[in-house]
């Protein structure tokens, strides 16, 4: 089957520090994708192509990207996912990608030999750029690859459309919004909940909800249809999705003088459930390490 984004992750370097640079030297992992799609023009079939789950090759490889970036110490990253450019990468415009992945290699192979096997969680194995040969890069895609985003999503994808609008009820509820109400129904096409969220105990707004478990993208088509299904005195509009949103939608969703409505992708919702501990278990491995100069001066 020929592959429709057929850009490696080292092909990603360079795009990937110019959206940096361009973006005033920081920028969420959104903002960088969006910028990379108009550099290279990439067409809505590149952009959507799946690596495996829910996950774009283009999602997939640019994280591959960063990290390498990040490893050869151009970028670093907050824990609120900002990628920012370091002293190094301020003063970087441009690198060779065949330098860049030798140099990465090195130190992740050194690093391998370094660490003991007992110590290396499963999350470790998963952030870790391996081993790569830019002639070979397309061996970095592990067809075994089971990332805990996938697993997550795809249990998500089996529950009923019922369970699906209790747990985005339960996900606003644990942001901070009050009232929260599940008002449609499965598969209707229209609002499937409502809730308020208050600002400092001043501000309200009135917000109604989309839960959609899709396997594919979400197109404009169905943003037009949720926003035309919203009253008057809605503030704003939110749609939740296993899947991804095109292009399109997202430019629909902000469209100037139209009611703004907010999405929350599958990538985002993993990493929401993440962050509020929803169904998931983060497991942190315990290393010790002998100061061996401390013994020495006892």
């Amino acid at each position: 089957m020929t592959e429709l984004f057929n850009y490696k992750f080292d092909d990603l370097f360079n795009p990937t520090l110019k959206a940096l640079h361009h973006l005033g030297g920081s920028a969420s992992v959104v903002e960088i994708e969006n910028y990379v799609i108009e550099l290279l023009k990439l067409s809505e079939e590149q952009i959507s192509e799946i690596h495996r789950g829910t996950t774009t090759k283009l999602n997939y490889r640019l994280r591959w990207a960063r990290n390498y970036l990040k490893n050869f110490g151009l970028l670093e990253n907050s824990e609120r996912g900002v990628w920012i450019l370091t002293p190094k990468g301020l003063k970087t415009d441009e690198v060779d990608p065949k330098v860049v992945s030798r140099k990465v290699r090195e130190v992740n192979k050194k690093r391998r030999k370094e660490k003991q096997p007992e110590t290396e969680s499963e999350s470790d194995l998963e952030l870790e750029p391996t081993e790569l040969t830019t002639e070979a890069s397309s061996d970095f895609e592990e067809e075994n690859e089971i990332t805990w985003k996938d697993e997550l999503l795809q249990k998500i994808k089996g529950i009923s459309p019922v369970s699906f609008e209790r747990l985005c009820q339960r996900i606003l509820r644990e942001l901070g919004f009050q009232n929260v109400e599940v008002t449609g129904k499965p598969n209707d096409g229209g609002i499937d909940g409502k809730g308020i969220l208050q600002l400092g105990g001043i501000l309200s707004f009135h917000v109604v909800f989309q839960a959609k478990r899709y396997k594919e993208t979400v197109s404009p088509s169905v943003i037009r249809d949720f926003r035309g299904s919203m009253s008057a005195n809605v503030d704003k509009g939110l749609i939740i999705t296993t899947g991804r949103f095109t292009r399109e939608a997202r430019k629909e969703a902000q469209r100037d003088g139209a009611l703004p409505i907010d999405l929350i992708d599958g990538d985002s919702l993993a990493e929401k459930l993440k962050e509020l501990r929803l169904g998931i278990q983060i497991e942190l491995v315990e290393k010790v390490n002998v100061d061996m100069n401390w013994y020495d001066n006892i």
